[in-house]
């Protein structure tokens, strides 16, 4: 399937730009060029941040009636596009067009809900000696710097609160899926102020820039643990905010009283969506003894039944894994649990073009093998049996990751006791990833730093400012 644009521009400055370097854009589906879309280089980095800075001065004088008309108004453009979007974050992320209108009104209904937030000053004392006020101030000019597996819907979930409190902000989109953000530069132009959101693209090299920009006060990174801990790094030298959402190996534990014919099709879809590329995935899951094997027997059922395809194909479930270096590692894994484990649903890998990986189960596995030890990021779920729960929450606990975790089971008391237990940032009883703009998400651990949505996440682009009066 073609689009209509070939070339997609940058938006620096209020203008939308094209470069003499492109990026060649391709579908994991046929790993063919779909798109090209124009590359920044330094020089297009700077008159960004120099067009963000200027913008933002006038900005955060700005009434937030206006800010939130603005994002009112960025919701209309994405609602009235969103056939168009979806088609293209298909064409460059490769999950299928029905998960790619979801992706579309998910972006939606996060522009919406911010854009009917505030924050208003706390007054922490007033009497007759002191009038002491909190008050959160914008920051300056953001970073914010995206992953390739929901590449639409986080560039807008970003954007959103940074503008609301003030800021303005960079968007630097993955190399593999640029051109739904840069789409939505085309879309923005008209009806956002000049300079407000700058587009830029790259091919990795610009981040070392950003993260130690003197003029970028905030970097917001969605991505992989071990390139956040560069992000990190590189921005200690100007002490950069950093709101950093890291990698993830959430277990679910599944407790003995547990029915597996009713949670299968949660636990199956919690660690499959989108291909398992899902930071917050279920990626272990640990089942009771006492029921294992029926848990794996649901678990094929549902998998043998699922089609993996080209998105945009009819009775397709799942789409590829977005990119061949993510494809090889999967596949790797694969390799390592035909050796350590059981495979019984998946495992054979198709010939032809496209990255598709099909679903793939493992039981008698155990932890120390690197499917369970790791984030896998991909359609392959380890399923291993305990029968201590003290016992399997030390093992859950002892990964170094710590974004969700889950616990399943009928007696929801004893499930939620165990859930306490759990060393993560989100911790769901009887569900998995369940996430919204209204519901704060942050990771324990080296799964991240700082916190996202809500009004915690709107206070990540602030500066507390203590306003202190003696009377």
């Amino acid at each position: 399937m073609s689009i209509n644009i070939k070339d997609y521009p940058l938006l620096l400055n209020g203008e939308l730009i094209t470069t003499e370097q492109s990026i060649k854009v391709i579908n994991p589906a046929n790993e063919e060029v779909i798109a090209t879309c124009s590359k920044a280089s330094e020089k297009e980095l700077n008159l960004a941040v120099k067009s963000a800075k200027k913008s933002q001065e006038f900005w955060a004088k700005t009434e937030i009636g206006e800010k939130q008309e603005v994002l009112h108004k960025i919701a209309e453009v994405i609602k009235g596009n969103s056939q168009e979007i979806a088609r293209i974050i298909t064409l460059e992320q490769g999950k299928t067009f029905v998960d790619a209108q979801g992706e579309v009104q998910f972006a939606e209904a996060f522009c919406e809900y911010f854009a009917n937030q505030s924050l208003t000053k706390e007054v922490l004392k007033d009497d007759e000696s002191s009038n002491i006020e909190i008050h959160r101030v914008p920051l300056g000019v953001v970073a914010a710097i995206a992953p390739w597996n929901f590449p639409f819907l986080i560039a807008v979930y970003k954007t959103a609160p940074a503008i609301l409190m003030g800021n303005s902000i960079i968007l630097k989109p993955a190399p593999t899926t640029p051109i739904s953000t840069c789409f939505f530069g085309e879309l923005i132009q008209p009806i956002v102020p000049k300079g407000l959101i700058n587009i830029i693209t790259d091919e990795n090299e610009l981040g070392p820039i950003i993260t130690q920009h003197p003029d970028i006060a905030k970097i917001s990174f969605t991505g992989s643990t071990a390139t956040g801990k560069k992000v990190a790094e590189n921005s200690g030298s100007t002490l950069t905010r950093l709101t950093l959402e890291l990698g993830g190996n959430d277990p679910a534990i599944i407790m003995k009283d547990a029915q597996p014919s009713k949670i299968a099709q949660d636990l199956f879809s919690s660690s499959m969506n989108n291909s398992g590329q899902i930071c917050a995935a279920i990626k272990r899951l640990y089942v009771h003894q006492d029921i294992y094997e029926e848990m794996c027997n649901e678990l094929k059922q549902i998998a043998d039944n699922i089609v993996v395809g080209d998105g945009f194909e009819q009775g397709i479930d799942l789409g590829p894994l977005q990119n061949k270096e993510q494809y090889e590692k999967v596949k790797g894994y694969i390799q390592e649990a035909k050796q350590k484990g059981n495979i019984i649903s998946g495992g054979d890998i198709p010939e032809g073009p496209g990255y598709f990986i099909p679903i793939t189960l493992v039981k008698d596995i155990k932890d120390g093998a690197k499917l369970v030890d790791e984030e896998q990021f991909g359609p392959i779920l380890p399923i291993i049996k305990y029968d201590d729960i003290d016992e399997v929450i030390n093992i859950a606990n002892s990964s170094n990751y710590g974004l969700g975790a889950s616990v399943w089971g009928e007696n929801i008391k004893k499930a939620t006791e165990v859930a306490m237990k759990l060393e993560a940032g989100s911790v769901w009883v009887n569900q998995h990833a369940a996430i919204g703009p209204d519901i704060p998400l942050s990771g324990a651990k080296e799964s991240g730093l700082g916190v996202e949505w809500g009004e915690e996440g709107l206070k990540e682009f602030t500066q507390l400012k203590i306003l202190n009066v003696k009377k």
